[in-house]
């Protein structure tokens, strides 16, 4: 019997101990996880700002300035150890979100994840993600000497890999039970790729032919129009485009496929967005220029960016860097600033193409061409690889066919994306952090290809100027709307806008430039140029505020950059108030309508005015694009200023009855109906939170990467603002980097951003800046002229080369 005991003793040890170090599903190897000198544990000290570290590949000594802040100040002798130490600190404070994003754009997460994610990587490797990060590689190699500071940024992060031992892995390393793995060139040109879905991953054509297809040509035009009659574009309207000698690809003559695809891929949130403005120094109050950039994208926890100064003997630049990339991205140097804003244009594309019967040709102008496959091996966790062949067309790669979101054996729908096309985008930002003057920053410009930004600029010298940057088809009138039909070689892409007659504009004569992600040009532009959901407000707060006076200071951007005004209710909302049926109304319904008559419009997080018209807003516009929620068909309904246009012009129009009802509604109708249904919600919500001011009904949080980890998240972040609205900061998205550089010499900066300069959950600098950011406030960046510690600095950390 005691023997049988103490074999049972030792099989439950064995039992618990493999239990402990092994991963089930989704469930961390607990053992090794919280193993005391390898596990979760070591992961609560701050970071080592102090003292000497040996790296090789190093030509010479660099010098790291720690500001209290963590944010460092680089000081190297060149161009290559300084990418180099910016690889190596970057990874030291963002090693596992930088290598994580790289593993989405790929389309890799199964390989962490598990089968869970196998659905997500089909979905990325069939957009193209791997293969637009090879033909950027292939582009980048060919610029040698962009590339060996590619390379120097990659040997600098696997600098920093090579020293790290399993206790002192980032604790999601740790969480999941893998590893880092060697960087590489290739990674960062899929961070890249990760950047420009993000921001150029959106299209319509799919959805605007189902729409085409049950509404007709006439309705759909009603519902899309491609300019808005207040439209206040980012070049302005007397802009002189008479130099232009390259004239639009003429319309050929075709016939629209109107297929019906149920089911499109994922697509980016439609609000990312951002704001960019400049003042000439005739409009400042100092008579500096003055720049402001704040780039609406996820409010995440590690932030998107990391903070720096770079500098060498030549150059030397400040602002915030994409972990994973090199260089500044939105910053400024001794001599110019810039910063960048979405552009939203159309760079994607959808053909319909034919196979033969064995599906290895595609038919184009009556002729058989040969298809390319790339086989995509998904590898999962714990399972057996998944294989996924890909078909490639001159177009692109087949996204939807027989395997993937349709049932057509011998057809599938290729996308044509500017993503795909080999592009050195990465040498626009090592450009511009040592460009001088305004020739500098438009010779950067050409390098840049997708994704399509609104990049402003301003200098010591007082130039301001604003260049819508990608490269842009040249389309004939009305492509790009909708699916082409993939067999006629007239649809393909005839050629591109030449970079030169990109619109632009330097030194306008009313003394500002801005950017809100708004249309970019009204109708006099000479190529075509349709409204994919351009914004429509933002803009014109921000153009009305230039307009308003005649000088405007730095504390005059911190006010417009937190600027809760909501013009969009304000347009809205009182036409509603003052037309709907009120004799019937509820108790609560009184109540409810008496607080949203004093409403001024401002989306103050402690007013509740901006509650209920979130409330009633989102119900309306559902009542009235009812029409939309048709089974097995992608749709996507119109946009928000057509919409309010309809409801106040056309209030009788047929989309403003309710399809389920039989009676015959109008817009008046329908404002009273979704008012009763938001007051009821509204109550619904008080009952449960207590009420429904509109800091609590919005919710605002950072969320951790892995969205399974509210542990390591910020939620209930006290700030107003919203969608449409300047201080566009939403559920979950919002301003993610707050810039003004005022152009002295040398230029004086204040930033700040929702998050913190490190990447660990158990650091006092991991999400340290967001109260500060919740609350309008501002840090002064502190600009080191030499290298030399001032009294900002905390810490110094010594580079050097090792034996």
């Amino acid at each position: 019997m005691k023997y049988f005991k103490l074999t049972l003793s030792f099989i439950l040890a064995i039992s618990v101990f493999f239990a402990l170090n092994t991963k089930f599903g989704s469930i961390p190897p607990i053992g090794k996880f919280l193993n005391p000198y390898t596990g979760v544990w070591q992961n609560e000290t701050d970071e080592s700002i102090t003292g000497e570290i040996s790296i090789s590949g190093l030509k010479d000594k660099v010098t790291v300035h720690y500001d209290s802040e963590l944010i460092p100040h680089v000081f190297a002798q060149n161009d290559l150890d300084l990418y180099r130490a910016q690889g190596y600190i970057t990874a030291k404070h963002r090693l596992w979100q930088m290598e994580f994003q790289t593993f989405a754009a790929a389309g890799r997460l199964s390989e962490i994840l598990g089968e869970t994610a196998l659905n997500y990587d089909r979905q990325e490797r069939r957009r193209g993600m791997d293969y637009g990060a090879e033909q950027t590689v292939i582009k980048m190699s060919k610029d040698k000497e962009n590339l060996a500071l590619v390379n120097a940024y990659a040997d600098g992060v696997n600098s920093y890999i090579n020293q790290l031992v399993a206790k002192n892995y980032p604790v999601e390393y740790k969480l999941l039970d893998y590893k880092p793995e060697a960087w590489s060139p290739k990674k960062t040109a899929l961070l890249l790729m990760y950047m420009t879905k993000m921001l150029a991953g959106g299209d319509e054509d799919i959805e605007n032919t189902n729409a085409l297809r049950l509404f007709g040509k006439e309705r759909f035009d009603l519902l899309y129009p491609d300019f808005f009659d207040i439209t206040d574009p980012i070049i302005p309207k007397e802009t002189d485009w008479s130099y232009i000698d390259v004239p639009q690809t003429p319309t050929p003559e075709n016939t629209i496929i109107l297929d019906s695809i149920a089911e499109t891929i994922d697509k980016p949130d439609p609000n990312y967005g951002s704001n960019n403005w400049a003042i000439s120094g005739s409009k400042s109050a100092t008579g500096n220029a003055i720049l402001a950039n704040d780039p609406h994208l996820g409010l995440n926890l590690p932030s998107i960016w990391f903070v720096m100064q770079l500098s060498t003997p030549d150059h030397n630049a400040f602002g915030a860097t994409l972990p994973g990339a090199l260089a500044v991205i939105s910053g400024f140097n001794k001599n110019i600033a810039w910063g960048e804003t979405n552009a939203t244009r159309d760079v994607i594309d959808w053909y319909k193409i034919e196979f033969n019967e064995d599906r290895t040709k595609y038919k184009v102008d009556k002729q058989w061409k040969d298809i390319s496959v790339r086989v995509e091996e998904i590898k999962i966790k714990g399972m057996p690889s998944y294989k996924d062949s890909v078909l490639y067309t001159h177009h692109g790669p087949v996204v939807y066919d027989k395997n993937f979101k349709s049932d057509q054996a011998l057809a599938g729908y290729a996308m044509q994306w500017t993503g795909h096309i080999p592009s050195n985008g990465q040498r626009l930002f090592t450009e511009l952090n040592k460009a001088k003057n305004y020739d500098q920053y438009v010779a950067a410009l050409k390098y840049w290809v997708a994704p399509a930004q609104n990049i402003v600029f301003a200098s010591t010298k007082g130039d301001i100027a604003l260049w819508i940057q990608g490269l842009f088809p040249n389309k004939w009138e009305g492509q790009g709307k909708f699916v082409m039909d993939g067999s006629k070689s007239e649809n393909d892409w005839q050629s591109f806008i030449p970079q030169q007659f990109n619109a632009h504009t330097k030194n306008p004569e009313r003394g500002f430039v801005s950017s809100a992600n708004q249309h970019p040009v009204d109708e006099a532009y000479p190529y075509f140029v349709f409204n994919d959901g351009y914004e429509t407000y933002r803009n014109r707060v921000i153009n009305d505020f230039f307009s308003s006076k005649e000088k405007f200071s730095v504390q005059d951007f911190k006010d417009l950059q937190n600027n809760n005004y909501n013009l969009k209710a304000a347009e809205l909302m009182p036409y509603m108030l003052e037309t709907m049926d009120i004799s019937n109304q509820t108790a609560a319904e009184k109540e409810i309508y008496k607080i949203a008559k004093k409403w001024q419009y401002n989306n103050d997080m402690e007013e509740v005015g901006p509650s209920i018209w979130e409330a009633w807003w989102n119900v309306l516009y559902d009542m009235v694009w009812d029409e939309f929620d048709v089974k097995a068909t992608a749709l996507n309904t119109p946009f928000t200023y057509q919409t309010i246009y309809l409801l106040k012009n056309k209030g009788d129009d047929s989309f403003m009855d309710i399809l389920k009802t039989k009676e015959k509604e109008t817009a008046k109708d329908l404002f009273k109906l979704s008012f009763s249904k938001a007051v009821e919600k509204l109550n619904n919500w008080k009952t449960k939170n207590g009420d429904f001011k509109w800091v609590h009904y919005k919710g605002t949080y950072a969320g951790h990467l892995l969205q399974a980890l509210p542990a390591f998240s910020r939620f209930d972040i006290p700030i107003g603002g919203g969608k449409n609205i300047v201080n566009a900061t939403s559920e979950n998205w919002g301003p993610s980097w707050r810039m003004i550089v005022e152009m002295t010499s040398p230029p004086t900066a204040l930033g700040i951003y929702p998050g913190g300069q490190s990447g660990n959950p158990g650091s006092k600098y991991y999400d340290n800046f967001i109260d500060d950011w919740a609350a309008g406030k501002y840090h002064h960046l502190n600009f080191l002229q030499s290298n030399e510690a001032t009294e900002a600095i905390i810490g110094t950390q010594i580079l050097t080369p090792s034996n």
